[in-house]
């Protein structure tokens, strides 16, 4: 066998490599994929030329332009936004919704103010804005507040209407339609998605239109709504509760000594834990202007309620001689629709030298509340 003899100047082999092992090739993965996200990054930065001409003074001014006009923008939407939608007339709505019949169907004008009231809620300026998670929307409160009081009382009335006015008896069957409305109805009210706020009232309200559908109807599909002076008192027992809760949150706003009256009237009364005999109720400062548009979105959803049961329970009123009553109720609320002249909701003191708006609105509401209880003290009688 004759040996290869290899010269200095001859080049040498070249060694084999050893193959990449699979676990470096899976490090090196997420090392390329960095490098892909930091070149996407890259390009969307502004270039080096474009930094130095926002630098200028020209780029400067540019700047506050574009910032300016957002704010400008953002600012104007939140004031159109913020603008309550206007009272509509509860017998003109009843005809729109309800076409199908020239005869006027109990419970019909009801109904079609509750589907109204929920329409105006989500389709009034700017939409449903209590979920809302972008400019301006994520920066109004006061609006907000304003739908939550009218949602708390489409809530009542919707569940009244599940509960009594569509049942003759306490045994009577639950209506197919409300048994679906009120729990979308009271879906939480901020979900923005999955689902989302707007799509269960949205349902709620297909539900409750049904349930309007049917009762000119006869037959087992059929659907009713009983106007009983009972009916009319539970209901109202819920709004009385309501404004009274209003009342005392606008009255906290100077702060208030308050004595421990949750026992009184009963010796034999117990509670889970003890309270102090006296206590101070203040509502915080910045809390203030939303109980006030909460009052103020409760109040105007009431007062179209209130005028539609004035019609749908007429001749329930008028067999208690009752309908004066009702009548000064829908205007102590009307009271607190005036317009607002004060850019913000002042909280003075009460008799100190700036306004309380929250305890004019607190006046409206109480006696407002006081009227509610001596009708249903009237609906009571024979």
């Amino acid at each position: 066998m004759v040996d290869t003899i290899t010269s200095p100047d001859d080049p040498k082999p070249e060694e084999p490599q050893p193959e990449e092992s699979s676990g470096e090739a899976a490090s090196s993965a997420p090392t390329q994929r960095f490098d892909w996200v930091k070149k996407r990054v890259s390009a969307l930065m502004p270039s080096r030329d474009t930094l130095r001409a926002l630098q200028t003074p020209g780029g400067r001014r540019a700047i506050i332009a574009v910032i300016g006009g957002y704010s400008l923008l953002t600012l104007t939407l939140g004031y159109y936004w913020s603008l309550p939608p206007n009272s509509f007339d509860v017998v003109d709505n009843r005809d729109r919704y309800l076409a199908t019949t020239d005869q006027p169907i109990t419970g019909a004008t009801t109904t079609a103010a509750l589907l109204e009231v929920t329409r105006l809620l989500l389709e009034k300026n700017g939409g449903y804005l209590s979920n809302d998670i972008t400019p301006p929307g994520t920066f109004m409160d006061n609006m907000p507040s304003w739908e939550y009081g009218v949602l708390i009382q489409s809530r009542d009335l919707a569940r009244a209407l599940r509960e009594v006015l569509s049942r003759s008896q306490s045994q009577s069957q639950e209506d197919v339609d409300l048994t679906l409305a009120e729990p979308r109805i009271n879906f939480q009210y901020t979900s923005w998605a999955l689902p989302a706020t707007e799509s269960e009232y949205k349902d709620a309200r297909r539900y409750i239109n049904s349930y309007l559908n049917r009762l000119p109807e006869t037959g087992e599909d059929s659907a009713q709504f009983y106007a009983r002076a009972d009916n009319l008192s539970f209901w109202l027992g819920m709004a009385e509760k309501r404004l009274g809760s209003l009342s005392q949150r606008l009255s906290a706003s100077v702060g208030q000594r308050r004595i421990n009256t949750d026992l009184a009237g009963d010796a034999a009364a117990t509670q889970s834990t003890l309270e102090r005999d006296e206590f101070i109720v203040k509502t915080p400062w910045h809390e203030v202007d939303n109980v006030y548009y909460e009052s103020r979105g409760a109040a105007y959803a009431l007062i179209h309620f209130l005028r539609a049961a004035e019609v749908d329970f007429a001749d329930v009123l008028e067999k208690k001689n009752a309908t004066v009553s009702l009548r000064q109720i829908i205007r102590e609320l009307e009271a607190t629709q005036q317009t607002v002249w004060s850019p913000i909701i002042l909280n003075g003191s009460g008799f100190g030298i700036w306004a309380n708006h929250s305890l004019v609105m607190a006046s409206y509401l109480s006696r407002a509340n006081a009227a509610l209880i001596d009708l249903k003290e009237l609906l009571a009688q024979g």
